[in-house]
């Protein structure tokens, strides 16, 4: 029984040897192929700011030992570039406010016109900012002195509609 166990393993080692030589001498092994891309990548946005669904959307082809490794890492470049511009505006708008705080209109100004500008947005106004009290005491002065007019409108059946007025709506400051 040893003897034909030893047999059938000699006859195995000696098959695998010869179809090893056989297969690099004729060249019949083609060897690993390439892995071709699904082409079903989704990258992030580039024509603006990133949100959070950009990157949970955000897939990537897949390779011979995982994703392809130029999309993972533009990924991870582009997600980089994105957190520290979004670290330092916050930290511009924490200067802004802090100066806002201490009294330094004229520095929290400079920091909201330089923030506007790296937005690409139009600057803000330098008017100084009327406080709620002189907004409302200005606002009651205009509707007193202006009369009140009624608007009558006609619907469809030539019957007058009852009067309407389109009194502006109020607008609460946000405070925190």
């Amino acid at each position: 029984m040893g003897n034909l166990l030893l047999l059938i393993v000699v006859a195995l080692t000696v098959g695998a040897v010869v179809f090893g030589v056989m297969t690099l001498v004729t060249g019949g092994d083609p060897g690993l192929t390439p892995a071709e891309p699904d082409e079903r990548a989704t990258p992030l946005p580039a024509d603006r700011p990133l949100v959070e669904s950009d990157v949970s959307s955000t897939t990537f082809d897949v390779g011979w030992r995982g994703y392809r490794m130029a999309q993972v890492d533009q990924t991870l470049r582009r997600l980089a570039y994105d957190l520290g511009y979004k670290s330092e505006l916050i930290q511009v708008l924490e200067a802004e406010v802090a100066a806002l705080r201490e009294g330094r209109v004229e520095d929290a100004d400079t920091l909201a016109r330089a923030r506007a500008s790296a937005l690409g947005q139009a600057a803000p106004s330098t008017e100084p900012v009327a406080t709620v009290a002189e907004t409302d005491t200005e606002a009651a002065e205009a509707d007193a002195a202006q009369p009140v007019e009624a608007e009558h409108d006609t619907d469809v059946d030539g019957d007058a509609a009852a009067e309407t007025t389109d009194p502006a709506p109020a607008v609460e400051p946000v405070r925190r």
